[in-house]
């Protein structure tokens, strides 16, 4: 899954003496905790509800409160790293992070845990674009490409390890340790990183803090909409307020990136075909593949009753196929064009998930679950790899620092309204720990799928992108 930095600016090498892949190994840990706590809290979410007595919608947050907070305050996290200097921004979002880790991991209620899992976030999106930047300008030539090579790995690396770890967690010490693993890592990481990575000039820049909270405000209330519509209905004033002062807050954002002399977002940017190509590509992708962790995690626990070590072991070809399904997406792109990489990855996405729509409470979970998950997660690995390389493909080489950026936001949030919008949809069966909802769910997933792969043809260029920066991926 694509992360890369909105605003990279190239600076002088690094000075004689400093250690550069050493420094890679410290941010590439770093980051590896982030990616972790994206796929970790999946199959750990029944242990969770047990203990802290979670209904749907507290469970729901639980997944989306993180990545809402990482993907709207993306942008602004990057601008700070160019305000304030990389370091500084780095060490700072690593200790939130930290910190936020150890009081998500102490949490007794629902109140608590949301609290740290928004730090969380805040911490994320302040680490992630700060240590992406002092790669790519720590590292040069064919160093470059080798060290953002290593940065992409971490992505599959982390989805893999994730959903296992957090079965192995919650099933031994506690779902707690998702968390508390952070906390050590992380403060050794404090203490090491200061050595090896260099501190540079910040660079005057403006920062566009009420866009930021706007289209992240925007964001959450939509999502508060989706997820009471599960609990209240399409037609109550519960889901249609919320969703409408999101269209409000969409509106304001509008208004003050135009007034903006340094908007958060260029809006010219966004009239780009292939900028708007990639986002809807990457906001389907990310959402269905989140949905897909999600509702197989808490459909495996509790409709089939396994334990959290037992679903996570179901999750690993999951996993491992999204990491296959990206490198061949790779090769398809430079063979034969974004556009059929895209609706291909889409369609077997959607004969995935038509596959999960026969799941019930028996049958060998191989091939009812995790055949069609895998399926499914193969065609959107590929589809992750069409979405970077449209929109920054067919674009001019100075507008590929914005343009991912807006990718990079979809991204986070994609996976937020997906969560929303399938949490929603499986209200029934996520309650009551019946089948009947999770079916709907899927079958809303695969119907998706289908229609944004025929959406392609209209939406995706043709021809072969050429990529005119390095995306990483998570």
């Amino acid at each position: 899954m694509t992360h890369p930095h909105p605003t990279p600016t190239p600076t002088a090498p690094p000075p004689t003496g400093s250690r550069p892949w050493a420094a890679l190994t410290l941010l590439c840990v770093a980051q590896f905790m982030l990616v972790l706590d994206v796929t970790v809290v999946n199959v750990a979410l029944p242990s969770m509800a047990a203990e802290l007595d979670l209904g749907r919608t507290a469970l729901t947050w639980v997944v989306t409160t993180y990545t809402l907070c990482f993907g709207g305050l993306m942008l602004l996290g990057g601008r700070l790293a160019d305000v304030l200097g990389a370091r500084r921004t780095l060490l700072f979002g690593l200790a939130l992070f930290t910190a936020a880790s150890l009081l998500t991991g102490l949490a007794t209620g629902p109140a608590t845990l949301l609290a740290g899992r928004t730090a969380q976030g805040v911490g994320a999106t302040l680490l992630s674009p700060a240590a992406l930047a002092i790669v790519t300008t720590t590292f040069h030539g064919r160093d470059r490409h080798r060290a953002l090579g290593v940065w992409s790995a971490i992505g599959g690396a982390g989805a893999a390890i994730g959903v296992l770890l957090g079965g192995v967690l919650s099933d031994g010490p506690g779902w707690e340790w998702i968390f508390y693993v952070n906390v050590p890592i992380g403060a050794a990481l404090l203490l090491a990183l200061p050595a090896v990575v260099p501190a540079r000039a910040p660079r005057p820049a403006r920062l566009d803090i009420p866009g930021a909270l706007l289209v992240t405000a925007g964001t959450g209330s939509l999502i508060y909409g989706l997820v009471a519509a599960g609990d209240t209905g399409w037609s109550d004033p519960r889901t249609l307020v919320p969703v409408a002062a999101a269209a409000v807050a969409y509106g304001a954002f509008v208004a003050v990136e135009r007034a903006q002399r340094a908007p958060l977002i260029d809006l010219a940017v966004l009239r780009r075909r292939p900028v708007v190509a990639g986002s809807y590509l990457m906001l389907v992708a990310t959402a269905l593949l989140i949905s897909l962790f999600f509702l197989g995690s808490v459909f495996l626990q509790e409709v089939r009753g396994y334990s959290a070590l037992r679903a996570g072991v179901l999750f690993l070809p999951v996993a491992v196929a999204t990491g296959v399904g990206a490198h061949l997406g790779g090769r398809f792109v430079g063979q034969w064009g974004a556009r059929p990489t895209a609706a291909a990855g889409l369609a077997l996405a959607g004969l995935g998930t038509a596959l999960l729509t026969g799941a019930g409470p028996s049958g060998n979970p191989w091939t009812s679950v995790a055949l069609g998950m895998s399926v499914a997660a193969l065609g959107l690995g590929s589809v992750f790899v069409a979405a970077t390389t449209t929109a920054l493909g067919f674009i001019a080489h100075e507008e590929a620092g914005v343009a991912s950026g807006v990718v990079n936001t979809f991204h986070e949030v994609g996976g937020s309204i997906g969560v929303a919008v399938v949490s929603t949809v499986a209200a029934a069966g996520i309650d009551g720990g019946t089948a009947g909802g999770f079916t709907d769910a899927f079958t809303v997933c695969a119907v998706a799928a289908a229609v944004s792969a025929a959406a392609t043809f209209a939406l995706v260029p043709r021809g072969k992108p050429q990529l005119t920066g390095g995306p990483h991926v998570h």
